[in-house]
């Protein structure tokens, strides 16, 4: 299964980057052997709209451009469910075992993400209850792409 990010906002070159860079290229090399394949990370500029329903919207339309045609969608949303790290590693390895061939994770703007996206989403997940900065959603969602290789593999990374 190819695993794609979407994130609307730019990431700047500096340690996040860095850091969130380190993180997929693990999974990249990691990935592959039990069928989980790091496609790529898509970033869009956000909305310059007035006002915050309609950058909201045209946000979702670019999204929904990439979005293969059968592929999962799940969203990031500080209003999902909180899975632990094997839950979540679970939840790749099942859609990964249904024969989904594409999943891409978003992370919206900085107004969130467009309620038309929710009908569409295999899953919303949250990554806590705190609010995160968007430089670090990517560090935390590509380190627990990583993590999910890891458990799913038998890889000792991941320690209870």
């Amino acid at each position: 299964m190819r695993i794609s990010i979407f994130a609307v906002g730019r990431l700047k070159s500096g340690p996040e980057k860095d850091l969130a860079s380190r993180y997929l290229d693990r999974f990249a090399k990691t990935g592959p052997a039990i069928g989980l394949e790091f496609s790529r990370v898509i970033e869009v500029a956000e909305s310059r709209a007035s006002n915050a329903e309609t950058r909201k919207r045209e946000e979702a339309a670019m999204l929904e451009k990439h979005l293969a045609d059968g592929a999962a969608l799940i969203l990031l949303d500080e209003r999902g469910k909180a899975l632990d790290s094997p839950a979540f590693a679970d939840l790749f390895g099942n859609m990964r075992d249904s024969g989904k061939r594409d999943l891409v994770i978003a992370i919206g703007g900085a107004d969130g993400l467009d309620p038309s996206l929710y009908d569409k989403a295999s899953a919303t997940l949250c990554l806590g209850k705190l609010t995160w900065p968007h430089q670090l959603v990517r560090i935390l969602i590509a380190e627990q792409l990583y993590r999910a290789v890891t458990i799913l593999s038998g890889h000792p990374y991941h320690r209870v």
